[in-house]
């Protein structure tokens, strides 16, 4: 399903940092980093606010910062053809959008669009490649979430295969409340679809069974999670097995993809 391109005025709109600075630990994967490393990264990240369907790289142009998401969504496409977009993964506050930064493309062929809208630490792509060249903490870390987010790929893979659609949607659904920081979230069923690969009719359909179970209550967009147990009981295992292998990753600080 082919992310829409916010308008250029929304995009420059987003992008201005909101004054304040709250501590780098606002994301997951930062803070793992020791406190001397984040005050040295601390004046070369800004807060930004990522509007819902911002765009934060294209598809062959140049990614000119990394992202690290605080209680927004990020979906990455890629493209099929045709100039079809279809997400392939979601990043939120347990990781970095642009990945690809890290091992050395200036580009690739895909697109980073905000899913959910919310706050980001924005790090030029210039300032990201000097630090991560030098050995330390911070490259380590990073190499082993390029680990998990291979891990994270290929559980995803597997998940949308084998499980039925109402467990991958519990399990989207647990994930995007672990990421927000709140019982309450703004979550489109475009974005829903999205995320599932399915179309927007299938995810309705899903929404009101869980509407009428009083696991979730949902209206003009925005998602209430009323039973976080039962919603856990009806995911697939992914979702544990998902969130097992970042905390062994990163040290228990980051929620699964």
């Amino acid at each position: 399903m082919e992310p829409t391109d916010a308008p250029r005025a929304a995009r420059v709109a987003g992008e201005r940092p909101l004054g304040s600075r709250p501590h780098l630990s606002d994301n997951r994967l930062l803070a793992t980093l020791p406190g001397e490393v984040q005050r040295h990264l601390q004046p070369q990240l800004e807060r930004v606010r990522l509007p819902l369907r911002h765009v934060l790289y294209d598809a062959d142009q140049p990614i000119e910062h990394v992202h690290f998401p605080i209680d927004g969504v990020v979906s990455l496409f890629t493209v099929v053809g045709g100039g079809t977009h279809v997400e392939v993964a979601t990043v939120g506050n347990e990781g970095l959008v642009g990945v690809s930064v890290f091992l050395g493309a200036a580009s690739i062929p895909g697109r980073a669009t905000s899913q959910i809208e919310g706050d980001a630490w924005r790090m030029p792509a210039r300032a990201f490649r000097e630090e991560t060249r030098r050995a330390g903490p911070l490259r380590d870390l990073l190499q082993r979430y390029v680990q998990a987010y291979i891990d994270q790929l290929n559980q995803s893979a597997g998940c949308a295969r084998a499980h039925s659609l109402a467990a991958r949607c519990a399990r989207s659904l647990l994930v995007t409340h672990d990421r927000v920081g709140g019982d309450r979230f703004v979550l489109t069923q475009e974005s829903l679809a999205s995320m599932l690969g399915v179309r927007r009719a299938t995810v309705s359909l899903q929404m009101s069974v869980l509407r009428q179970a009083s696991i979730v209550s949902y209206s003009r967009g925005t998602v209430t999670v009323l039973g976080r147990a039962r919603l856990e009981t009806g995911s697939c295992a992914c979702y544990r097995l998902m969130k097992a292998a970042y905390e062994r990753l990163l040290g228990g600080a980051a929620t699964a993809p």
